[in-house]
């Protein structure tokens, strides 16, 4: 009996190191707000289903999702910081880069809106508003592709936010969910992809309080790692990946996708 017992849990085992390690499984270094959004829940089963392949993800901060690809810890990277995607392809770690998707970036804050960024025309303003009256605001401090948008928005109101570090500036060091879930608690002003704010549940009395600016725009890419580069990158299975996600097929499956109503990622492979 016991034997009995022991074989059938090798066999289950090997069933579960195969179907996610095996030559059919591929890993991807992901941004967590695709991830944090229900988006690959709802495409990997069809695309497993269309081509035999498993996909893994490791949802983590975009600065740290391409250094864990620079080191060959990845088949693809799908993350949105252009201009890092870039320099990973410029710096022979990828294959080419690809628009995928994109949304925006909105600024939430408490209802009472410290601030008064609510009605303002642009993003320069609203950050000025913030740091002139010393509301509290909550970074992700995390070099996420959230993190650097962040950075260069203060940097286009030519505000150095990290001066005041500890002061009205605050950063958590963290993810976008804990990020929001400390500007809540301190009724402090955030920075986040519309996808995850849509997503979030721990509202409370904050709102968007500013959005629309073409400042806010939110590009999403993916990319192949380079096989010259990392030898053990699974070349054939990661680009079937991307050709289906940039398809006709995965374009629309991806827009059709909704969280309360809301369409989260407009696709706009080229």
């Amino acid at each position: 009996m016991i034997s009995n017992v022991a074989r059938l849990l090798a066999s289950i085992l090997l069933l579960v190191t195969t179907s996610t390690h095996g030559s059919d499984a591929i890993l991807v270094q992901s941004t967590t707000s695709t991830a944090n959004s229900g988006l690959y829940d709802f495409l990997l089963p069809v695309f497993r289903q269309h081509s035999g392949i498993t996909v893994n993800v490791v949802a983590v901060g975009t600065g740290q999702a391409i250094r864990n690809a620079r080191n060959c810890d990845a088949d693809v990277l799908l993350v949105h910081a252009k201009e890092a995607e870039e320099q990973f392809v410029s710096d022979g770690y990828g294959v080419h880069r690809h628009d995928l998707m994109y949304n925006d970036f909105v600024i939430v804050g408490p209802s009472d809106d410290p601030g008064a960024i609510k009605g303002l025309s642009t993003s320069v303003a609203a950050f000025t508003a913030i740091a002139s009256t010393r509301s509290l605001f909550a970074s992700r401090g995390d070099n996420s592709g959230t993190h650097k948008k962040e950075l260069s928005l203060w940097q286009n109101a030519s505000i150095d936010a990290a001066a005041d570090s500890g002061k009205w500036y605050r950063e958590t060091g963290s993810g976008m969910g804990a990020t929001m879930n400390t500007a809540v608690g301190m009724g402090a002003y955030t920075l986040t992809d519309r996808a995850t704010w849509i997503s979030f549940k721990n509202r409370q009395n904050h709102a968007v309080l500013f959005e629309g600016d073409s400042d806010l725009f939110n590009q999403y890419g993916v990319i192949l790692v380079n096989q010259e580069k990392c030898p053990a990158v699974k070349s054939a299975q990661g680009q079937k990946f991307i050709d289906w996600l940039i398809s006709s097929d995965g374009q629309q499956l991806i827009a059709s996708y909704q969280v309360n109503g809301q369409q989260l990622f407009y696709p706009n492979a080229r």
